[in-house]
């Protein structure tokens, strides 16, 4: 199957103060390189904002030692709408991030946090954010610039479905992440409860193309099915841009194949940017579907990315293809705009 997909680019957390998150997490993970930020009104995504034209703050944070990013997104009009309950693991929706790590155990320390086995025996840890928000930190072997951190940014993302089965042909088929590291069915110690879950690890290795994949590297999407119970749905009630997880968005080589393939799957596009949509120092194509539960992926289409925006210099992909690997040295220029 050919790449369509790199990885994740990054997952949307929407949050009550854009600022404030940006420092957590950067200091927290690293993520201490503004790729962009930006104020603007998100006039496309009238479909699942209840027909409101939202108006954001986005602050798309990075790790140059490897991974995706975090779009930390505060809905400025109309305020955001915290969940009216804790959502717990296996609940509809976005329930966790997770994020790369090289040396789990030195994390665990130096924030005084558990590591348990998770379904493959392999360490995990948990943790929550400043916001309640879920986080899953396991090692990763895919890295950019290593010797920076510790920690990563994300590559991937739990994610409560209704049933396995009926979202396997999107995620597996439909976004290449074709390898199932683990298909188990029973009780976790990683998670802490007594409840049965079934519980599938879906993983893509480092594309092969892609302008980005060195930095992307790997990417996991872990699918979990409650069976004991009848899970709630996170964003139930509410829309787009409001408090949690809101999406999770993947760097796509080619839209138009792409979305010939999810049509056939029965996924279409439901929200189209067509030509390329311009966040001042960034800019692209951008598309959602929702997966077989209503879940938000995103898939965007770099056009052109800010490197010294003092300067004036952009990486123009529209010109150069997305395909082609970009050189080390202009992957490792992002890190120039890092924030202590």
């Amino acid at each position: 199957m050919a790449d369509l997909i790199t990885g994740i680019q990054q997952i949307g957390i929407g949050v009550v103060n854009a600022e404030e998150a940006f420092k957590w997490y950067n200091k927290t993970f690293n993520l201490n390189i503004p790729l962009f930020d930006d104020v603007a009104e998100a006039k496309l995504m009238v479909k699942y904002t209840g027909g409101n034209i939202r108006q954001r703050r986005a602050i798309m944070a990075l790790n140059i030692a490897g991974g995706g990013g975090a779009e930390i997104w505060e809905s400025k009009r109309p305020l955001p709408i915290p969940c009216p309950f804790e959502p717990a693991f296996g609940d509809i929706g976005i329930y966790a991030a997770k994020i790369k790590c090289q040396s789990l155990g030195e994390f665990a320390h130096q924030n005084n946090l558990k590591v348990s086995p998770g379904p493959d025996g392999k360490p995990v840890v948990w943790m929550f954010d400043p916001y309640r928000n879920p986080l899953q930190i396991v090692e990763d072997d895919s890295w950019f610039k290593p010797k920076t951190s510790n920690t990563g940014g994300v590559f991937g993302a739990v994610i409560g479905v209704s049933d396995i089965e009926k979202a396997l042909p999107l995620y597996r088929d439909g976004l290449g992440l074709e390898e199932v590291v683990y298909d188990k069915t029973g009780t976790f110690e990683d998670i802490d409860n007594t409840e049965i879950y079934r519980r599938v690890l879906l993983r893509k290795k480092e594309a092969a193309t892609g302008a980005f994949t060195r930095l992307i590297g790997n990417t996991e999407i872990e699918l979990v099915q409650a069976l004991d119970r009848t899970p709630k749905v996170i964003m139930e009630g509410r829309t787009w841009g409001d408090l949690g997880f809101i999406h999770l968005c993947f760097d796509t080589l080619d839209m138009d194949t792409l979305g010939a393939r999810l049509n056939t799957l029965g996924h279409p596009f439901t929200v189209d940017s067509a030509n390329s949509f311009d966040m001042g120092e960034a800019a692209g194509r951008f598309t959602y579907i929702e997966d077989p539960d209503g879940t938000l992926l995103e898939f965007v289409e770099t056009h052109k990315v800010p490197v010294l925006k003092k300067l004036g210099w952009y990486i123009d992909l529209k010109k150069r293809g997305t395909h082609k690997k970009l050189p080390n040295w202009m992957i490792g220029a992002l890190g120039i705009g890092k924030v202590k």
